[in-house]
């Protein structure tokens, strides 16, 4: 794309946002205690009424299924014995007609869980994935090995049990009750019979849960841990080819492998067992059933129509066991999602609003600045007490694990391990309105990723794309006319533009990233560690111009000559501050990269 079409090219906004927490889930704290547990119990409270409408069709649809029964015994003990063709005409229009009625109500109670689990999704999705985004900034994993990026997934899979047989299985399950008093009615044989049944059925249910469960968890840990690893060396697939190591990790991955396929054999070969088992109980008390009902009949204790009708019933009574026996693994596979999700939002609550940013000068404080990290006894930084002014640059440089990394994450807030304070324009970091302080601050990290979209989405940070911005961002760092020699300009895939532009290239445009909009704070972590001359020079006339305009600028540089533009500079070593003056009186360092600080 030229430069022209892209000035006057609007791309897409994004959707707007659900409001989650002020409209979907009400402030009132509900009156149930098992949903007052966690803030996923609250959601689900919210859905109360369209549970309660799922039972009541779910009433209707059950006490309807008593119309075969009905018709059997009208039609053997009345009609074959009086041979009346009107009074069966009328008893066949009649059930059909409740059949009709039943069919409505299975329909409408299907309809409501759907736009339920519709409105379920809608409610807690963006709340998902700002805690799954929260999770992965604190590198944490959730229960079940899972990563945070799961969550979304469990949320998809909550969401589709909701409209499942499951939840039909146990809103029926109270109707057995109901069918075993009919069969008493009948005949108290007939229900005794269908209790021991239903007692076998459950006793049946109860230790299949207890032996598959564990197989299931199990089986399901060793397909995280082969996925994870297998994704984890495809990211380097050109360091693992070059270096010969793919036939060492292939060997890893196949153990990985085979103890994820041996768990998924173990977990399904009983899941069959517990099947087959099942089918054999619900086939031998059908035949039991009629059993009791013939011998019952010849003696006269009830009739023909009595005696095919309790088969039916005990069906009817017997199905929602069966129906759980059989999406007991989709039972299980939801509640893990719910604890996995409940967990996640407890652990990560949403953050409160905060101070919404109207103009940023810059200025930085740092007050008793102590950052950690899990697993390590020394704090990374030791009470760093400093102050920048607004419009200053500041060139950071140490040794090896000094800690400078970790400083430039702490200053734009995103080091989750902190003590002590990082005060912007006096205000604490953490407490700006993150998404409007974005805006106004600009990162460029040692890792640079660029995210699958264009070239114009990337430096528009994915946002509404200001054409003039976009350019004027790619000029400041010498990249405007890189980017117009790609085939499509501006609009060049990353994946595509992936393979055509090198580290140093990829380096520069997420410089433009970080510049995009005129942020007032700068941080830039090692800004020309992939850069050749040309890039270097250009990365010069970048901190000049930011310079020039006032921006407060933080930079970890290694290279004693960028230094040149920095008015004071600040040495860390083994996480505190060992000299912050100007350029003129820094110490003679030679400090290494270090990716790891």
């Amino acid at each position: 794309m030229n430069t022209a079409a892209l000035q006057t090219q609007t791309l897409p906004q994004p959707a707007a946002e659900p409001a989650v927490a002020a409209a979907a889930v009400p402030v009132a704290a509900p009156r149930g205690r098992f949903f007052q547990r966690s803030e996923l119990g609250r959601v689900l409270w919210t859905f109360r009424r369209e549970f309660a409408w799922v039972g009541l069709f779910s009433m209707v649809a059950n006490v309807l299924m008593l119309t075969p029964t009905l018709y059997m015994l009208q039609v053997f003990d009345r009609v074959l014995v009086s041979g009346n063709l009107l009074t069966l005409a009328a008893l066949t229009a009649l059930t059909v007609f409740l059949f009709l009625v039943m069919g409505f109500a299975e329909w409408v109670r299907s309809r409501l869980l759907v736009r339920a689990s519709s409105a379920f999704d809608v409610a807690l999705s963006t709340r998902v994935f700002h805690a799954s985004f929260e999770a992965r900034l604190r590198n944490t994993t959730q229960g079940g090995g899972r990563l945070p990026q799961q969550a979304l997934s469990d949320l998809t899979g909550l969401r589709q049990f909701l409209t499942g047989n499951g939840v039909f299985a146990f809103f029926d399950l109270p109707w057995t009750l109901i069918y075993i008093a009919v069969l008493f009615l009948m005949h108290p044989w007939l229900g005794w019979a269908a209790i021991v049944f239903t007692i076998v059925q459950c006793t049946a249910a109860l230790l299949g849960h207890r032996i598959v469960k564990p197989l299931h968890e199990k089986a399901m840990e060793g397909v995280t841990d082969s996925h994870a690893f297998l994704h984890a060396k495809l990211r380097n697939a050109e360091v693992v080819e070059a270096m010969g190591m793919r036939g060492s990790l292939r060997r890893l991955w196949l153990q990985l492998h085979q103890r994820q396929m041996q768990g998924q054999g173990v977990a399904f070969e009983y899941n069959q067992r517990l099947q087959a088992s099942t089918k054999f109980l619900q086939y031998t008390q059908q035949s039991l059933t009629l059993a009791i009902g013939a011998y019952l009949a010849v003696h006269g204790q009830i009739g023909v129509g009595a005696m095919i009708a309790s088969n039916a019933l005990i069906a009817n009574a017997l199905r929602p066991i069966g129906a759980l026996v059989q999406t007991w693994r989709q039972f299980l596979d939801a509640r893990q999602s719910y604890g996995r999700i409940e967990t996640l939002l407890h652990e990560y609550p949403e953050r409160p609003e905060g101070r919404l940013p109207d103009a940023i000068a810059g200025q930085i404080t740092l007050v008793g600045l102590v950052a950690t990290a899990p697993g390590r006894e020394e704090p990374i930084l030791r009470g760093l007490d400093a102050e920048f002014k607004a419009g200053e640059v500041v060139g950071i440089v140490g040794p090896s694990g000094a800690g400078k990394s970790t400083l430039a994450r702490c200053i734009v807030g995103i080091w989750p391990d902190t003590q002590g304070q990082v005060l912007l324009d006096g205000h604490p970091i953490g407490g700006w309105q993150r998404q409007a302080l974005g805006a106004h601050l600009g990162y460029l990290p040692q890792d640079i990723e660029l995210m699958d979209g264009t070239i114009a989405e990337n430096i528009a940070r994915f946002g509404n794309v200001d054409s003039e911005q976009v350019i004027e961002a790619a000029r400041r760092t010498g990249l405007h006319d890189m980017i117009l020699r790609l085939p499509k300009g501006y609009d060049t895939p990353m994946g595509e533009a992936g393979n055509l532009l090198s580290g140093g290239q990829r380096q520069r445009i997420g410089l433009a990233r970080a510049l995009y909009g005129d942020p007032a704070l700068v941080v830039l972590d090692e800004p020309n560690a992939a850069l050749d001359d040309v890039g270097e020079a250009a990365l010069v006339t970048t901190l000049r111009d930011l310079k020039a305009r006032g921006k407060t600028v933080f930079m970890i540089v290694h290279q004693p000559h960028l230094l040149a533009t920095a008015d004071r500079v600040l040495v860390l070593e083994q996480g505190q501050v060992a000299r912050l003056a100007p350029p003129a009186l820094k110490p003679a360092v030679a400090p290494t990269l270090d990716p790891a600080s």
